[in-house]
């Protein structure tokens, strides 16, 4: 009796996995393994080289204090407070014009325009916007702006250029997050009377507010590294310009590019402003992504 009751009824279903899936499974284990580690090993190198090579730099009071003004590469001194101020600058006015732009056309691709005509060519027209590379957008900057319509150079130049750039990030990071909110949401309250501009303010874009913070951020941290807009449609300044729509303004990723071609690395003051302006870009952009998901997280549907 005792043994009838060890032994199993039947026979199990499933067999333990053969030598050979057993190989495939490691070998596919070991290349997703290496597939990550050449992806982290080169963004740990950048971070490191960029904190070690920058730190102390950045960690004199005088360099979030004091512009270039006067200073040559042969003499140690100075600061990034005006292309700290400039890149700031230049990202706010792209963010004022390119946010509210490209959440609008998100919306109106999943909501509204889905299946229609508007709607397909809306989509093919971001689609290349994505693609086009940012001396594209300067050129076409400059031939509108400065050429035909006569504006001079200016920051605010280079912020209509980073719209360019901005908008198909945010455009495909909103409509990926508005795809992916339950469609029961919209029918609960469509049912309940409710209009669908309201579910769409007051449900759709809460629920995936994160999300599209998420892609804002992504296309800005973008925008602010970009070199060639700022050498066509602006130039790079020394001194500090708080005036947007006229003369040359400076900027982190142009304070970089005017080092690199005073010796760069083979001049030990230049090198020094060089990792330095380069850490003071990774810093801007780490608290603006901090302080953006603290917004969201402020502004998501709240737990029951």
């Amino acid at each position: 009796m005792t043994a009838t009751l060890d032994s199993p009824v039947k026979q199990p279903s499933f067999d333990g996995l053969s030598t050979r899936r057993r190989l495939t499974n490691n070998v596919a284990t070991v290349l997703v393994t290496l597939s990550v580690l050449v992806a982290i090993v080169p963004l740990v190198w950048v971070l490191y080289s960029t904190i070690s090579k920058g730190i102390s730099t950045v960690l004199s009071v005088t360099w979030w204090q004091n512009s270039q003004a006067g200073m040559t590469a042969f003499a140690a001194g100075g600061g990034a407070y005006h292309a700290i101020v400039g890149t700031l600058l230049q990202a706010l006015f792209c963010a004022v014009i390119s946010v509210p732009v490209g959440i609008f056309v998100g919306i109106y691709l999943v909501e509204y325009g889905a299946g229609t005509r508007l709607g397909k060519v809306t989509t093919f027209m971001v689609d290349i916007l994505t693609g086009v590379p940012s001396i594209v957008a300067a050129l076409f900057i400059y031939a509108l702006w400065i050429a035909t319509l006569g504006f001079p150079r200016s920051g605010f130049a280079v912020s209509l250029a980073l719209v360019l750039l901005m908008i198909p990030v945010i455009v495909r990071s909103t409509e990926e997050m508005l795809r992916i909110v339950p469609m029961d949401l919209r029918e609960a309250s469509y049912a309940l009377g409710v209009p669908k501009w309201k579910t769409i303010a007051r449900i759709v874009i809460p629920t995936a507010l994160s999300g599209i913070v998420t892609g804002i951020m992504l296309a800005l941290a973008r925008v602010m590294g970009e070199t060639a807009p700022l050498l066509v449609l602006v130039g790079y300044s020394q001194a500090i310009n708080f005036d947007m729509f006229q003369g040359f303004q400076g900027s982190l990723p142009g304070m970089m590019f005017d080092q690199v071609s005073a010796g760069g690395a083979g001049n030990v003051v230049t090198s020094d402003r060089l990792w330095g302006a380069a850490l003071t870009l990774v810093i801007l952009v780490a608290v603006l992504n901090v302080g953006a998901r603290f917004v969201a997280k402020f502004f998501a549907p709240k737990k029951v």
